[in-house]
Protein backbone atom coordinates (compact mmCIF):
# COMPACT_ATOMS: atom_id res chain seq x y z
CA UNK A 1 0.00 0.00 0.00
CA UNK A 2 1.75 3.41 -0.49
CA UNK A 3 2.06 6.71 0.94
CA UNK A 4 -0.01 9.61 -0.20
CA UNK A 5 2.78 11.87 -1.89
CA UNK A 6 0.67 14.81 -2.88
CA UNK A 7 0.87 15.38 -6.80
CA UNK A 8 0.90 19.19 -7.86
CA UNK A 9 -1.30 17.88 -10.60
CA UNK A 10 -3.64 16.11 -9.02
CA UNK A 11 -6.43 18.70 -7.92
CA UNK A 12 -7.09 19.18 -4.10
CA UNK A 13 -9.85 17.48 -2.61
CA UNK A 14 -13.47 19.87 -2.60
CA UNK A 15 -15.72 17.33 -0.46
CA UNK A 16 -13.32 15.88 2.69
CA UNK A 17 -14.62 13.54 5.45
CA UNK A 18 -12.83 13.51 8.57
CA UNK A 19 -14.04 10.12 10.52
CA UNK A 20 -12.48 9.87 14.23
CA UNK A 21 -15.32 8.74 16.60
CA UNK A 22 -14.10 9.00 19.74
CA UNK A 23 -12.73 9.92 22.92
CA UNK A 24 -13.73 13.78 23.77
CA UNK A 25 -9.45 14.22 24.62
CA UNK A 26 -8.41 12.66 21.31
CA UNK A 27 -11.30 14.55 19.15
CA UNK A 28 -10.23 18.09 21.05
CA UNK A 29 -6.52 17.45 19.73
CA UNK A 30 -8.27 16.63 16.41
CA UNK A 31 -9.55 20.24 16.18
CA UNK A 32 -6.37 22.11 15.13
CA UNK A 33 -5.75 19.88 12.32
CA UNK A 34 -9.71 20.63 11.38
CA UNK A 35 -8.29 24.88 11.97
CA UNK A 36 -5.01 23.52 9.94
CA UNK A 37 -7.38 22.44 6.87
CA UNK A 38 -9.45 25.06 6.88
CA UNK A 39 -6.93 27.86 6.36
CA UNK A 40 -4.91 26.28 4.03
CA UNK A 41 -8.21 24.63 2.11
CA UNK A 42 -10.12 27.33 2.55
CA UNK A 43 -12.39 26.18 -0.73
CA UNK A 44 -12.96 22.20 0.94
CA UNK A 45 -15.65 21.17 2.73
CA UNK A 46 -15.40 19.38 5.56
CA UNK A 47 -17.51 16.71 6.93
CA UNK A 48 -17.46 15.24 10.26
CA UNK A 49 -18.08 11.90 11.52
CA UNK A 50 -17.69 12.01 15.25
CA UNK A 51 -19.36 10.17 18.62
CA UNK A 52 -22.35 11.41 19.63
CA UNK A 53 -21.34 12.03 23.12
CA UNK A 54 -17.95 14.26 21.29
CA UNK A 55 -20.29 16.04 18.81
CA UNK A 56 -22.41 17.12 22.14
CA UNK A 57 -18.68 19.44 22.95
CA UNK A 58 -17.76 19.57 19.36
CA UNK A 59 -21.35 19.52 17.04
CA UNK A 60 -21.24 22.89 16.11
CA UNK A 61 -17.48 24.03 15.46
CA UNK A 62 -17.50 26.32 12.83
CA UNK A 63 -17.47 25.61 8.67
CA UNK A 64 -17.26 21.66 9.23
CA UNK A 65 -20.51 19.74 8.96
CA UNK A 66 -20.89 17.39 12.02
CA UNK A 67 -22.36 13.87 11.54
CA UNK A 68 -23.01 12.51 15.05
CA UNK A 69 -23.01 8.64 14.62
CA UNK A 70 -23.97 6.58 18.08
CA UNK A 71 -20.99 4.17 18.16
CA UNK A 72 -23.02 1.63 19.24
CA UNK A 73 -24.76 1.55 15.89
CA UNK A 74 -23.79 -0.79 12.86
CA UNK A 75 -22.53 0.68 9.26
CA UNK A 76 -26.05 0.71 8.11
CA UNK A 77 -27.44 3.44 10.89
CA UNK A 78 -24.03 5.56 9.46
CA UNK A 79 -24.72 5.14 5.45
CA UNK A 80 -28.81 6.24 6.40
CA UNK A 81 -27.09 9.09 7.91
CA UNK A 82 -24.82 10.11 5.16
CA UNK A 83 -27.60 9.75 2.89
CA UNK A 84 -26.24 10.30 -1.21
CA UNK A 85 -22.80 12.14 0.15
CA UNK A 86 -19.96 11.16 -1.80
CA UNK A 87 -16.22 12.69 -0.59
CA UNK A 88 -13.32 13.28 -2.82
CA UNK A 89 -11.12 11.80 -0.04
CA UNK A 90 -11.49 10.12 3.47
CA UNK A 91 -9.28 10.34 6.84
CA UNK A 92 -9.56 7.44 8.63
CA UNK A 93 -8.26 9.02 12.00
CA UNK A 94 -9.12 6.17 14.23
CA UNK A 95 -7.42 2.47 14.45
CA UNK A 96 -10.05 0.60 16.33
CA UNK A 97 -11.44 -2.30 14.65
CA UNK A 98 -15.18 -0.92 15.18
CA UNK A 99 -14.52 2.71 13.85
CA UNK A 100 -12.63 0.95 10.47
CA UNK A 101 -15.83 -0.54 9.90
CA UNK A 102 -18.75 1.93 11.05
CA UNK A 103 -15.75 4.03 7.77
CA UNK A 104 -16.79 1.79 5.34
CA UNK A 105 -20.26 3.62 5.07
CA UNK A 106 -18.15 6.79 3.75
CA UNK A 107 -18.47 6.40 0.34
CA UNK A 108 -14.46 7.92 -0.96
CA UNK A 109 -12.27 6.93 -3.51
CA UNK A 110 -9.46 8.23 -1.48
CA UNK A 111 -9.12 6.28 2.02
CA UNK A 112 -6.19 7.48 3.54
CA UNK A 113 -5.14 6.39 7.04
CA UNK A 114 -2.43 6.07 9.29
CA UNK A 115 1.15 4.85 8.98
CA UNK A 116 2.08 0.82 9.75
CA UNK A 117 3.76 2.16 12.99
CA UNK A 118 0.72 3.36 14.16
CA UNK A 119 -2.01 1.02 12.20
CA UNK A 120 -3.53 -1.89 14.48
CA UNK A 121 -7.17 -3.84 14.74
CA UNK A 122 -7.11 -4.22 10.88
CA UNK A 123 -6.69 -0.65 10.01
CA UNK A 124 -4.63 -1.39 6.55
CA UNK A 125 -8.19 -3.14 5.62
CA UNK A 126 -10.53 -0.37 5.25
CA UNK A 127 -7.72 1.99 3.57
CA UNK A 128 -5.81 2.64 0.49
CA UNK A 129 -2.94 5.45 1.41
CA UNK A 130 -1.14 6.11 4.20
CA UNK A 131 0.44 9.00 6.03
CA UNK A 132 4.13 9.47 5.89
CA UNK A 133 5.88 7.78 8.58
CA UNK A 134 7.70 9.56 11.38
CA UNK A 135 9.41 9.18 14.30
CA UNK A 136 7.37 7.81 17.96
CA UNK A 137 5.84 11.53 19.52
CA UNK A 138 2.50 13.14 20.32
CA UNK A 139 -0.57 11.82 19.43
CA UNK A 140 -1.04 14.78 17.79
CA UNK A 141 1.33 14.75 15.16
CA UNK A 142 -0.68 11.39 13.69
CA UNK A 143 -2.83 13.38 13.53
CA UNK A 144 -1.24 16.25 11.94
CA UNK A 145 0.31 13.81 9.17
CA UNK A 146 -3.19 13.35 7.48
CA UNK A 147 -2.65 17.02 6.74
CA UNK A 148 1.00 16.44 5.18
CA UNK A 149 -0.43 13.92 3.67
CA UNK A 150 -2.59 16.09 1.51
CA UNK A 151 0.36 18.66 1.27
CA UNK A 152 -0.36 20.73 4.22
CA UNK A 153 2.68 21.55 6.51
CA UNK A 154 1.90 24.50 8.13
CA UNK A 155 0.40 24.08 11.73
CA UNK A 156 -2.45 26.52 13.25
CA UNK A 157 -3.04 25.75 16.76
CA UNK A 158 -6.25 27.28 17.44
CA UNK A 159 -8.88 25.68 19.25
CA UNK A 160 -12.14 28.42 19.51
CA UNK A 161 -14.38 25.57 20.34
CA UNK A 162 -18.23 27.85 20.58
CA UNK A 163 -19.55 28.09 23.97
CA UNK A 164 -23.04 29.12 23.99
CA UNK A 165 -24.45 31.64 26.71
CA UNK A 166 -26.52 29.00 28.45
CA UNK A 167 -23.50 27.35 29.43
CA UNK A 168 -21.88 30.28 30.89
CA UNK A 169 -24.76 31.19 32.65
CA UNK A 170 -24.81 27.80 34.07
CA UNK A 171 -21.78 28.01 35.47
CA UNK A 172 -22.66 31.46 36.82
CA UNK A 173 -25.65 29.54 38.40
CA UNK A 174 -23.69 26.84 39.94
CA UNK A 175 -20.04 28.69 40.99
CA UNK A 176 -20.16 32.01 42.68
CA UNK A 177 -16.47 32.50 43.51
CA UNK A 178 -13.00 33.19 41.79
CA UNK A 179 -10.08 32.04 41.32
CA UNK A 180 -11.37 28.40 40.40
CA UNK A 181 -9.39 25.35 40.44
CA UNK A 182 -11.34 22.69 38.62
CA UNK A 183 -10.57 18.62 39.56
CA UNK A 184 -11.58 16.20 37.69
CA UNK A 185 -10.41 12.98 39.54
CA UNK A 186 -11.42 10.07 37.02
CA UNK A 187 -10.68 8.68 34.23
CA UNK A 188 -12.85 6.56 31.84
CA UNK A 189 -13.63 3.37 33.37
CA UNK A 190 -11.69 0.56 30.90
CA UNK A 191 -10.15 -2.86 31.41
CA UNK A 192 -7.17 -2.83 33.54
CA UNK A 193 -7.14 1.12 32.95
CA UNK A 194 -5.00 2.54 36.30
CA UNK A 195 -5.29 5.87 35.69
CA UNK A 196 -6.75 7.22 38.65
CA UNK A 197 -4.74 9.44 41.85
CA UNK A 198 -6.09 8.41 45.36
CA UNK A 199 -9.19 10.34 46.72
CA UNK A 200 -7.10 11.39 49.84
CA UNK A 201 -4.46 12.68 48.31
CA UNK A 202 -6.76 14.86 46.10
CA UNK A 203 -7.62 16.23 49.68
CA UNK A 204 -4.36 17.10 50.15
CA UNK A 205 -3.68 19.45 47.15
CA UNK A 206 -7.30 20.82 47.94
CA UNK A 207 -6.38 22.25 51.08
CA UNK A 208 -3.00 23.59 50.22
CA UNK A 209 -4.67 25.42 47.03
CA UNK A 210 -7.47 26.69 49.40
CA UNK A 211 -4.86 27.81 52.36
CA UNK A 212 -1.98 29.01 49.91
CA UNK A 213 -3.72 30.45 46.37
CA UNK A 214 -7.26 31.60 47.66
CA UNK A 215 -8.33 29.04 45.05
CA UNK A 216 -11.93 27.48 45.00
CA UNK A 217 -12.42 24.02 44.10
CA UNK A 218 -14.33 22.20 41.92
CA UNK A 219 -15.09 18.82 41.14
CA UNK A 220 -16.22 17.38 38.33
CA UNK A 221 -17.09 14.29 36.69
CA UNK A 222 -19.89 12.04 34.90
CA UNK A 223 -22.31 10.14 36.28
CA UNK A 224 -20.86 6.69 37.01
CA UNK A 225 -21.14 4.86 40.62
CA UNK A 226 -16.99 5.57 40.43
CA UNK A 227 -17.27 9.22 39.73
CA UNK A 228 -20.00 9.53 42.32
CA UNK A 229 -17.91 7.79 45.36
CA UNK A 230 -14.41 9.44 44.37
CA UNK A 231 -15.98 12.66 45.11
CA UNK A 232 -17.63 11.66 48.15
CA UNK A 233 -14.07 10.00 49.37
CA UNK A 234 -12.02 13.72 48.82
CA UNK A 235 -15.22 14.92 50.50
CA UNK A 236 -14.60 13.00 53.44
CA UNK A 237 -11.03 13.15 53.65
CA UNK A 238 -11.29 16.86 53.65
CA UNK A 239 -13.88 16.87 56.33
CA UNK A 240 -11.79 14.78 58.41
CA UNK A 241 -13.14 13.21 61.94
CA UNK A 242 -15.28 16.21 62.77
CA UNK A 243 -17.01 15.95 60.17
CA UNK A 244 -17.07 19.81 59.19
CA UNK A 245 -17.98 20.63 55.56
CA UNK A 246 -15.18 22.43 53.30
CA UNK A 247 -16.57 26.18 51.98
CA UNK A 248 -14.14 25.84 49.40
CA UNK A 249 -15.07 22.70 47.65
CA UNK A 250 -18.10 22.61 45.04
CA UNK A 251 -19.18 19.01 44.23
CA UNK A 252 -20.62 19.00 40.75
CA UNK A 253 -19.81 15.53 39.66
CA UNK A 254 -22.81 14.70 37.58
CA UNK A 255 -24.18 17.84 37.22
CA UNK A 256 -22.53 19.34 33.93
CA UNK A 257 -23.04 18.27 30.26
CA UNK A 258 -19.74 18.49 28.20
CA UNK A 259 -20.84 22.39 26.77
CA UNK A 260 -21.17 23.47 30.72
CA UNK A 261 -18.19 21.63 31.57
CA UNK A 262 -15.88 23.29 29.07
CA UNK A 263 -16.99 26.97 30.22
CA UNK A 264 -16.17 26.08 33.97
CA UNK A 265 -13.02 24.70 32.26
CA UNK A 266 -12.54 28.23 30.73
CA UNK A 267 -12.88 29.75 33.68
CA UNK A 268 -10.56 28.26 35.84
CA UNK A 269 -7.18 29.33 36.77
CA UNK A 270 -5.68 25.50 36.62
CA UNK A 271 -7.36 22.37 36.20
CA UNK A 272 -5.88 19.03 37.59
CA UNK A 273 -6.80 15.91 36.28
CA UNK A 274 -5.12 12.00 35.07
CA UNK A 275 -4.56 11.19 31.97
CA UNK A 276 -8.16 11.75 30.60
CA UNK A 277 -10.17 14.14 27.97
CA UNK A 278 -10.14 17.60 30.85
CA UNK A 279 -6.39 17.86 30.28
CA UNK A 280 -7.09 18.11 26.51
CA UNK A 281 -10.41 20.29 27.07
CA UNK A 282 -8.49 22.21 29.44
CA UNK A 283 -5.97 23.38 26.61
CA UNK A 284 -8.21 23.72 24.11
CA UNK A 285 -10.35 26.21 26.75
CA UNK A 286 -7.15 28.37 27.32
CA UNK A 287 -6.32 26.86 30.91
CA UNK A 288 -2.96 25.01 32.11
CA UNK A 289 -3.85 22.11 33.08
CA UNK A 290 -1.67 19.60 36.15
CA UNK A 291 -1.57 16.00 34.38
CA UNK A 292 -1.35 13.18 36.29
CA UNK A 293 0.93 10.78 34.54
CA UNK A 294 1.89 7.59 35.59
CA UNK A 295 0.77 4.72 33.46
CA UNK A 296 1.00 6.36 30.36
CA UNK A 297 3.71 8.19 28.92
CA UNK A 298 2.84 12.29 28.98
CA UNK A 299 5.08 12.88 26.34
CA UNK A 300 2.63 10.66 24.25
CA UNK A 301 -0.81 11.51 25.63
CA UNK A 302 -0.39 14.87 27.51
CA UNK A 303 -1.68 18.04 26.79
CA UNK A 304 -0.33 19.44 23.54
CA UNK A 305 0.70 22.85 25.19
CA UNK A 306 1.63 23.69 29.28
CA UNK A 307 3.47 20.00 29.21
CA UNK A 308 5.63 21.64 31.63
CA UNK A 309 2.50 21.63 34.12
CA UNK A 310 2.68 17.57 34.04
CA UNK A 311 3.65 15.42 37.22
CA UNK A 312 5.31 12.75 35.19
CA UNK A 313 5.94 9.19 37.32
CA UNK A 314 5.95 7.35 33.71
CA UNK A 315 9.57 6.39 33.72
CA UNK A 316 9.19 5.54 37.40
CA UNK A 317 6.79 3.70 36.84
CA UNK A 318 7.84 1.60 34.28
CA UNK A 319 11.45 0.99 36.42
CA UNK A 320 9.73 -0.21 39.09
CA UNK A 321 6.80 -2.39 37.48
CA UNK A 322 8.51 -3.42 34.39
CA UNK A 323 11.86 -3.29 35.42
CA UNK A 324 12.67 -1.30 32.21
CA UNK A 325 13.61 2.25 31.15
CA UNK A 326 11.43 4.13 29.32
CA UNK A 327 13.71 3.84 26.55
CA UNK A 328 13.97 0.51 26.13
CA UNK A 329 10.32 0.14 26.26
CA UNK A 330 7.20 0.27 23.16
CA UNK A 331 6.53 3.43 22.51
CA UNK A 332 3.35 3.97 23.92
CA UNK A 333 3.32 1.13 26.52
CA UNK A 334 0.99 1.24 29.38
CA UNK A 335 1.91 0.44 33.04
CA UNK A 336 -0.80 -2.10 34.23
CA UNK A 337 -0.49 -2.15 37.73
CA UNK A 338 -2.96 -0.47 40.15
CA UNK A 339 -0.27 0.86 42.26
CA UNK A 340 1.63 2.78 39.86
CA UNK A 341 -0.86 6.15 40.31
CA UNK A 342 0.54 6.28 43.98
CA UNK A 343 4.27 7.09 42.67
CA UNK A 344 2.48 10.75 42.14
CA UNK A 345 3.09 12.18 45.97
CA UNK A 346 0.44 15.22 46.92
CA UNK A 347 4.03 17.06 47.20
CA UNK A 348 4.81 16.45 43.78
CA UNK A 349 1.56 18.12 42.44
CA UNK A 350 1.52 20.60 45.50
CA UNK A 351 4.93 21.77 43.85
CA UNK A 352 3.77 22.08 40.11
CA UNK A 353 0.40 23.83 41.65
CA UNK A 354 3.46 26.35 43.20
CA UNK A 355 5.35 26.66 40.28
CA UNK A 356 2.39 27.32 37.99
CA UNK A 357 0.74 30.22 40.40
CA UNK A 358 3.86 32.05 40.78
CA UNK A 359 3.67 31.98 37.10
CA UNK A 360 2.54 34.75 34.99
CA UNK A 361 -0.74 33.94 33.44
CA UNK A 362 0.30 34.67 29.92
CA UNK A 363 2.63 32.60 30.21
CA UNK A 364 1.55 29.30 31.71
CA UNK A 365 0.43 27.73 28.02
CA UNK A 366 3.33 28.21 25.91
CA UNK A 367 5.29 24.96 24.50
Amino acid sequence: MPHYRPNPAEPLPERLCLFRLSAIGDCCNIVPVVRTLQTQLPDTQLTWVMGKVEASLLGDLDGVEVIAHDKNNGTGTLRRQLGARRFDALLLMQVALRAGLASRAVRAPLRVGFDRARARDGHGLFINRRIPASPPGHVTEGFFGFCEALGVRDRTLKWDIPVPQAARDEVDRLVAGTPLMVISPCSSERFRNFRNWPAEHYAEVVRHAAKHHGLQVVLTGGHSELEYAYAERIERALAGSNNVPVPNLVNLVGRTNLKTLFALIQRATVVIAPDSGPVHMAVAAGTPAIGLYATSNPDRTGPVLGRKWVVNAYPAAVQRFLKRSVETVRWGRRVRDPDAMSLITPAMVVERLDQLMATPADERLRE
